[in-house]
């Protein structure tokens, strides 16, 4: 997670703005990601009715 913010911030700092889409997808998708495993262990934990 470090290299990441670093990487990101070192691009911040050099105003490359074809990296910015690429990182949003890359944190859009480990959220998407995580809500996802949340959710089926939620699930898992209280079963439907």
């Amino acid at each position: 997670m470090n290299a990441l913010y670093l990487a990101a911030e070192e691009t911040a700092e050099h105003g490359d703005p074809a990296v910015h889409p690429i990182l949003v997808g890359v944190i859009a998708f480990g959220l998407l990601m995580a809500l996802l495993l949340f959710t089926l262990g939620y699930g898992k934990g209280r079963p439907h009715s």
